[in-house]
């Protein structure tokens, strides 16, 4: 769990779907990632401008190059999209509130998700496709990878506090991961 700034109720419902958590600071090194041989990686939220974040980009970047599965939330979303070749800006309000509806790229289905952030994703990394899309302003609000077990959300799915609609996100992460 690369922590950015996280919410320590992410923490406590990632427990539930993980085995062992264990926590890294924002400025880690690979090296100090790989010692423990994740089987995943976790971007956490946090705040400010995704483009200040340089060297977690970069950290990032690696973890992407050796093939580690990623879930990205908030925050997260926005740095796996700038390590993947992506674009961020700034948006003119923000999503800020517990009532943020999202759409799943490709169906009819809304959910209704918690955000808090003035950042959103505006070019898609190559082999990266949009997955959710907000309902309100037609902003990117996810993105996954379209063959291997890499994504990211803009909202929390973890729900605290908030709506429960997304927290099935975690458990399509791990059935990623196990494929």
């Amino acid at each position: 769990f690369l922590d950015f700034g996280a919410k320590l109720g992410i923490i406590e419902s990632m427990k539930q779907y993980f085995a062992e958590i264990i926590v890294f600071p924002w400025n880690c090194d690979i090296n100090d990632l790989q010692k423990h041989n994740p089987t995943s990686v976790m971007l956490s939220n946090g705040p400010g401008d995704p483009k200040m974040c340089d060297a977690t980009i970069e950290t990032v970047k690696k973890v992407i190059a050796k093939k580690i599965p990623i879930l990205g939330i908030c925050l997260g979303n926005q740095i796996l999209s700038l390590a993947a070749g992506g674009d961020t800006y700034k948006m003119k309000f923000g999503h800020r509130g517990q009532n943020q509806p999202c759409i799943m790229v490709g169906t009819k289905r809304c959910y209704l998700t918690t955000q808090n952030h003035g950042f959103a994703i505006g070019k898609i990394p190559k082999d990266f496709r949009p997955w959710f899309i907000n309902a309100n302003d037609g902003s990117n609000e996810g993105i996954t990878h379209k063959s291997k077990p890499i994504m990211s959300v803009q909202f929390h799915p973890e729900a605290t506090p908030g709506p429960h609609d997304t927290e099935w996100i975690f458990d399509f992460f791990l059935t990623r991961i196990k494929k």
